[in-house]
C-alpha cells in the first residue's frame, strides 16, 4: 500500500517521492518541464518531420527556465545507475529541466558519457578477461589512479561493456539494474534528447561537462572540437539552444566559446584548489580567487554562468552544519552570471550535519537513510540560486515547488 505523499517539511519515503513525482509528470500530459509560468508561457512545438533541431529549438533561452531550476546529476542517478539512457530516460519523465552529461573520448575520438575516464566502478569491464591487459596506473590531473581508462578503447570495445552502479553500498536498490544499458555516446544523447524534444513537444535541456579537458588535449583527444561538431551537427551550437557547456578548467569554456554560441558555465570546487589548467599553465589562481569580484568579473567575459560546490553558497561549521550564506550569489548576478550548484542527494550521508534525520524524523539517522533534504532545499534556494543539480530530481521538484507557493500570495509557508 502506497503512503500519502508527506509534505515539504517532512521527510520522504524513497518510493513514495518517486512516485509522486512520475504521478505528477504523468497528469501534464507529454509535457517535460514543470508548470510555471514561464515554462507554459510559450510552448515550442517541434515538427515531427524535422531531422535535427537547428530550426525548432527557437524560445529556449536559459533565462525562460524555470526558477529554481532542477538539473538532474548524470540522469537520475539516485534511481538509475549513472549517465545511462535509462537515468536520462528517468529524470526526463519525472520532469527535471534539464539532464546532466559528462564526456570523455575515446582511444578512436568519440566521445562518450561517463562523469570520468576511470570506468572501473561504472561498468563491469573488470570482469571482461579480454580486457585484463588494459588495467593500468595514470596520473590524472595529479591524481594516481589505477583501473581502465576510457581512452584505451575503441567505441567498438567499450559498446561490449555494461553500465553499473558507482556506489552499491550507498545505493543498492540500484544494483538491480546494473548491465541493462550500455555506455552511450554524445551523438546517440543528442539523437535521442531531439526526438524526445519532437515527442514531446518542447525541447529537452542538456547540462554537458568536459571533463579532464587539459589531460585529453596533451593526448592528442582535444573535447573542445570535437563537442562543438556534434552540437553542429544537432543543432545545439546557438546560443538560445537548449543547453548549457560547463567545465571546471575555465580554459575549455573560453575555447568553447570560439566555437559556439551555447551558454557556458565555469565549475568550482573548494576555495583552496587549482583548475587544473591553472596548473598546468602557471596560474597562481586559486577558486577563492575566482568568486571575488574581479574574478567574477573575468569569468563574465566568456561565460554566463558558474557552478560552485554548494559549501561555496552556504559553509559548512566545524560539526558539519549549515552556516550563513556567502556573497557569492549576489556578487555573481551583479555581473549577469546564473548560479547552478552541486549536488544535493536525499541520503543522510551526503547532507548538511543538522538535515539528518532517521525514519522518525529524529536528528541523527543511517547513513543512507533519507533526511530533512526539503529543509536543505529551502535554505539553499533562500540564497538566490537560479538552480541546483541533484540526483533525485523527483525530490528536487517538489522543493523546487514548494519554494515558488511559499513566495507566492496565499502559498504554502
Amino acid at each position: 500500500m502506497t503512503k500519502p505523499v508527506q509534505g515539504p517539511d517532512s521527510k520522504p519515503a524513497r518510493r513514495t517521492v518517486l512516485g509522486a513525482a512520475v504521478l505528477s509528470t504523468a497528469a501534464l500530459g507529454t509535457a517535460t518541464v514543470a508548470a510555471t509560468p514561464s515554462a507554459a508561457a510559450s510552448p515550442v512545438v517541434l515538427p515531427a518531420a524535422a531531422h535535427d533541431g537547428r530550426q525548432h529549438h527557437g524560445g529556449g533561452a536559459y533565462r525562460a527556465l524555470p526558477h529554481p531550476t532542477v538539473i538532474a546529476h548524470r540522469g537520475a542517478s539516485g534511481y538509475r545507475p549513472e549517465h545511462t539512457i535509462g537515468a536520462y530516460r528517468l529524470a526526463l519523465d519525472m520532469g527535471a529541466h534539464i539532464i546532466e552529461q559528462d564526456v570523455v573520448p575515446t582511444r578512436d575520438g568519440h566521445l562518450v558519457c561517463r562523469h570520468e575516464n576511470d570506468i572501473t566502478g561504472t561498468t563491469d569491464v573488470a570482469e571482461h578477461v579480454e580486457f585484463a591487459d588494459r588495467r593500468t596506473t595514470k596520473s590524472i590531473d595529479g591524481t594516481r589512479l589505477t583501473g581502465w581508462f576510457t581512452e584505451d578503447f575503441t567505441l567498438a570495445e567499450l559498446k561490449t561493456l555494461r553500465a553499473k552502479e558507482r556506489i552499491p553500498r550507498n545505493r543498492p536498490d540500484n544494483t538491480l539494474y546494473d548491465g541493462r544499458w550500455p555506455i552511450p555516446t554524445l551523438d546517440e544523447v543528442l539523437r535521442w534528447a531531439n526526438d524526445e524534444g519532437r515527442r514531446r513537444g518542447r525541447p529537452v535541456w542538456l547540462h554537458i561537462e568536459t571533463k579532464h579537458p587539459t589531460h585529453f588535449r596533451q593526448l592528442g583527444l582535444g573535447l573542445e572540437e570535437r563537442l562543438a561538431r556534434l552540437l553542429r551537427r544537432h543543432g545545439r551550437d546557438g546560443r538560445n539552444a537548449p543547453v548549457f557547456l560547463q567545465s571546471f578548467e575555465p580554459d575549455s569554456m573560453r575555447r568553447m566559446a570560439r566555437l559556439v554560441s551555447a551558454p557556458r558555465v565555469v565549475l568550482l570546487s573548494g576555495p583552496t584548489s587549482r583548475p587544473w589548467d591553472f596548473v598546468v599553465g602557471g596560474d597562481p589562481r586559486t577558486v577563492a580567487d575566482l568568486v571575488k569580484p574581479e574574478g567574477l568579473a573575468w569569468l563574465a567575459s566568456f561565460a554566463q554562468g558558474i557552478g560552485p560546490t554548494l559549501d561555496l553558497v552556504i559553509p559548512k561549521g566545524a560539526n558539519g552544519e549549515l552556516g550563513e550564506p556567502t556573497a557569492l550569489v549576489r556578487d555573481a548576478h551583479r555581473r549577469g552570471l546564473v548560479v547552478h550548484p552541486y549536488t544535493l542527494r536525499n541520503e543522510n550521508v551526503f547532507l548538511p550535519a543538522d538535515f539528518r534525520r532517521d525514519a522518525a524524523g529524529v536528528p541523527g539517522g543511517t547513513a543512507d537513510g533519507y533526511g530533512d533534504v526539503f529543509g536543505a532545499y529551502r535554505r539553499y534556494f533562500a540564497t538566490g540560486i537560479d538552480g541546483i543539480f541533484t540526483d533525485h530530481p523527483d525530490t528536487g521538484l517538489l522543493a523546487a515547488d514548494a519554494y515558488r507557493d511559499g513566495r507566492r500570495p496565499g502559498g504554502v509557508r
